[in-house]
């Protein structure tokens, strides 16, 4: 089916798509800090959990300006494990993420962590804090999404089914739905296919008592 023919049927049922949105960048490669090199080089199937987590920071709309959400995902599971929100896209943000990921879930040394080359994730703080959990640091190419894909694949899903469907008229509003999106129902009741139709809680429980 082509794309017009879709776009036509839409219109006869009074449909319309939401996943065209306004693209506002989040990366800033545009720096002369450290890069870590391509560790991780896609192989995102087979982990063990706290073997290997992936990162990225998204944006949501808000009445009062935007809201930046850095999340943290384990490859073994698909499983959400930090997700802390603000309204300043910066290294604190990401150093956020981790602390809260690592507190949570108690990774052994050796986890290796996968970001893409932003100064958040390029910074001084960033890169201390993850040598002092005793993780290897990955980085994706410049401008390269598929070196993230999980990541990406999760903020379409979150914002999709979720944030698109709601206009957030604070941050307070929006940082409590997102937390129900991410928590409540993205972990533990939607069914992924990638994980044979199982929800990611469920499916580490599984893998732990294989």
């Amino acid at each position: 089916m082509s794309a017009e023919r879709v776009r036509r049927s839409l219109q006869r049922l009074g449909l319309r798509t939401v996943y065209k949105r306004p693209y506002r960048v989040t990366t800033d490669s545009a720096h002369r800090l450290p890069v870590a090199p391509k560790l991780l080089d896609r192989r995102f199937d087979g982990w063990q959990p706290e073997q290997a987590w992936v990162s990225d920071i998204t944006f949501s709309r808000t009445g009062e300006g935007w809201l930046y959400l850095a999340a943290i995902l384990d490859l073994a599971s698909g499983r959400i494990v930090g997700w802390p929100m603000s309204e300043r896209i910066n290294a604190g943000l990401a150093c956020q993420a981790l602390r809260s990921a690592c507190w949570q879930r108690k990774p052994a040394p050796g986890l290796l962590l996968l970001s893409d080359r932003g100064s958040q994730y390029a910074s001084r703080a960033y890169r201390k804090l993850a040598n002092d959990f005793r993780m290897n640091v990955s980085m994706i190419r410049r401008a390269n999404a598929w070196d993230n894909a999980p990541m990406e694949s999760f903020f379409k899903t979150l914002k999709v089914e979720g944030i698109y469907q709601v206009h957030y008229e604070t941050r307070a509003q929006a940082r409590l739905d997102i937390v129900d999106q991410i928590e409540g129902y993205y972990n533990r009741q939607r069914l992924h296919a990638s994980i044979d139709f199982f929800t990611p809680v469920d499916y580490e429980a599984r893998l732990i008592a294989a």
